[in-house]
């Protein structure tokens, strides 16, 4: 098991065993078991489970995992298009150009709209490419690594 995945199951598990209420306090509990992450890629594996926060009924909240598993299988769903479909990338300043297999890139282009990188502020469709709109100042690299860590066995060179 890779540590992504074995990462992202240490943190179901401690969110659905205990009342975790801050990013923080998650921190701490992974890093009790020797988990090392950084903030922003535990905000980001936060957002790949589709994790919630709910009221305490104390003026306080904590994390929850989606109850909806329709949810969970429409993200994977929509990993396994970008994964089916995609050829290659490149980049110029803030737009991405993406080549999928022919007919793809549709199916592809839907599924980056619906995971709802925070790095993608668009995207438009053709048969075979997609013009990919990514927010401003974010350098290739930056994307690479998101897309990267919600899709770990892309193949980008």
């Amino acid at each position: 098991m890779n540590s992504r995945t074995a990462r992202l199951k240490s943190i179901k598990r401690i969110i659905s065993e205990y009342h975790v209420t801050s990013q923080e306090q998650l921190l701490a509990f992974l890093k009790k078991e020797n988990v090392s992450v950084t903030q922003a890629t535990l905000s980001r594996d936060l957002k790949l489970l589709k994790v919630g926060k709910v009221s305490d009924g104390n003026n306080g909240y904590y994390y929850t995992l989606p109850r909806n598993r329709k949810e969970m299988e429409s993200t994977q769903q929509y990993i396994h298009d970008i994964a089916r479909g995609f050829l290659c990338i490149s980049f110029s300043g803030s737009l991405c150009i993406m080549k999928t297999l022919a007919g793809h890139a549709n199916s592809v282009a839907s599924a980056l709209d619906n995971l709802e990188m925070d790095e993608v502020l668009g995207t438009i469709a053709g048969d075979d490419t997609i013009l990919v709109v990514l927010k401003e100042n974010l350098t290739s690299k930056q994307f690479i690594a998101s897309l990267k860590s919600i899709i770990p066995e892309l193949e980008i060179e």
